[in-house]
């Protein structure tokens, strides 16, 4: 693997390049593991190398979706706005549990908690809702980038926050009108949005998010889209 100099990164985001992602083929077929680090440097994307990630949407009782602006500190994609938490589960007993995206669901509400202040017993795995699966590539830089199969996960509950502001520049609830707001400006170049974001938002999103009470009809496990 190469060696990349993170002298110049923020100290506590490069700790956390030690741990350990989860290695997939390209049907989401566990193969092994490898740091963090590792999964993100574009030389290793561009050989194949691809792990599992999730994104998370978590919207409030007023139909609301809470985003977040990623932190200056943050490695890849730094002061871009994007979904609600996207993160990755980590080659551990309890989060490569793969019957019923469980090992997913436990990352999710570990990271909720890491990032966004999240109670833990505000939001359980069993209230989080496993919709589908996006396979998408990206470059934040030169040397860093992304390559995921990516499990979208839905919640509704009004939460209570306290961000860790090492990982989250800032946050919002946004309306459809606010988001399509927010989507236009990025077209202008006058924010950053995540590219994992703008794919889902400009796919399966706003369809998504008009049908919160009736989600069931749109889960489908066995295919991954490919962005």
């Amino acid at each position: 693997m190469p060696e990349i100099n993170t002298d110049e990164l923020d100290e506590q985001q490069v700790r956390l390049l030690a741990e350990m992602c989860i290695l997939i083929d390209e049907n989401d077929n566990r193969i092994g593991s490898d740091t963090k680090k590792n999964c993100h440097l574009n030389e290793n994307i561009d050989k194949g190398l691809l792990h599992r990630a999730f994104s998370v949407f978590l919207f409030n009782t007023e139909n609301k979706l809470l985003l977040q602006q990623r932190s200056d500190a943050k490695i890849t994609f730094p002061d871009c706005f994007t979904n609600t938490c996207c993160s990755h589960p980590l080659s551990t007993p309890l989060e490569l549990e793969e019957n019923n995206a469980l090992g997913i669901r436990r990352a999710a509400q570990r990271r909720l908690k890491a990032e966004l202040g999240i109670p833990l017993d505000q939001v359980t795995p069993e209230e989080i809702f496993y919709l589908t699966r996006i396979h998408y590539k990206a470059q934040s830089n030169g040397t860093w980038g992304e390559h995921e199969i990516d499990y979208i996960l839905f919640v509704q509950k009004n939460v209570t926050l306290d961000p860790d502001h090492n990982e989250i520049k800032s946050y919002c609830y946004v309306t459809q009108e606010e988001l399509r707001e927010l989507l236009e400006k990025a077209s202008r170049n006058e924010i950053k949005i995540t590219p994992w974001f703008r794919l889902i938002a400009e796919t399966f999103l706003f369809k998504w998010w008009d049908n919160l009470n009736n989600l069931k009809r749109y889960v489908d496990h066995d295919k991954i889209h490919r962005m």
